[in-house]
């Protein structure tokens, strides 16, 4: 499973979202030039986010977006789902439906995949992507 540009920046927007949680709105300027992604794209992604309801945003020139539940609270199977559409990794295990599913030798491994993606990307949350993070740098966040 190879995911897409859009998913992977979309959860680098996130990710800078979460950073500045209850500090107020980002503008996605500001996003763009920190994650070095144009700011056009990222106009694309977020109409997605928005849309879900993971983001939310302000108008005005003290605007910009805001993840609307505690980064703790956002999976990054939840949003990769919302970027990428399915993230199953063949068809016969989205779907459940498969004309040589009594034959099939392959799909018990199709079907492993698929829950072990499930847990991995359920169990990680924006605020699982800070703290390791800030592990990895050695800077210490703190979430008030």
């Amino acid at each position: 499973m190879k995911l897409s540009t859009r998913s992977r920046y979309g959860l680098r927007l996130l990710y800078r979202l979460a950073l500045n949680y209850e500090r107020g709105p980002v503008q996605l300027s500001d996003i763009a030039q920190k994650e070095d992604i144009s700011e056009k794209y990222l106009g694309q992604i977020i109409i997605q986010l928005r849309s879900s309801g993971i983001v939310g945003s302000v108008r005005g020139p003290q605007g910009g977006y805001y993840l609307t539940r505690h980064p703790a609270q956002v999976t990054v199977m939840e949003a990769l789902t919302v970027l990428e559409g399915s993230l199953h990794p063949v068809e016969c295990v989205e779907t459940g439906r498969c004309g040589r599913a009594g034959e099939c030798g392959t799909r018990w491994i199709w079907e492993m995949l698929n829950q072990r993606i499930t847990e991995t990307l359920t169990g990680i949350t924006l605020e699982d992507m800070i703290d390791w993070r800030g592990r990895e740098t050695g800077a210490a966040t703190y979430i008030i």
